[in-house]
């Protein structure tokens, strides 16, 4: 078990009416320390997500979910949190916030390849 390093995972989840918590699963973001590694991959479906709320604000809800990439990946694009380190980005991301994009808690795991992980957790929580 030494080659497999510990790894934190969210599923991203999109909440259109808060008040009903009715949400679909859309993406994953997973940080492993030991490979420097936090990443974010999702994959909107916009009809389902059109059937939970025909109302939607789809773009503003694109726009959220590219924020995740763009604090995943850091720097100034990112803004403030954008600078912060691997660990406190991932924090700020999982944090429990009753908003229309969210994530569930944070699940703890091994693997060997977090770029791989998080393929198989996008294909196993989303599509």
């Amino acid at each position: 078990m030494q080659d497999r390093q510990l790894f934190e995972y969210a599923v991203i989840r999109v909440v259109p009416r808060v008040e009903r918590e009715e949400f679909i699963n859309v993406g994953v973001i997973v940080y492993c320390a030991k490979q420097k590694y936090l990443k974010s991959a999702f994959v909107l479906d916009e009809v389902k997500l059109k059937a939970l709320a025909k109302d939607i604000d789809v773009k503003a809800v694109k726009d959220n979910l590219l924020a995740f990439t763009r604090l995943c990946s850091g720097g100034k694009a990112g803004g403030p949190i954008g600078e912060l380190d691997l660990a406190s980005r991932f924090r700020w991301l999982t944090a429990m916030r009753s908003t229309v994009v969210q994530t569930s808690r944070v699940h703890p795991g091994f693997c060997i390849d977090a770029e791989e992980k998080l393929i198989v957790l996008l294909k196993e929580q989303v599509l």
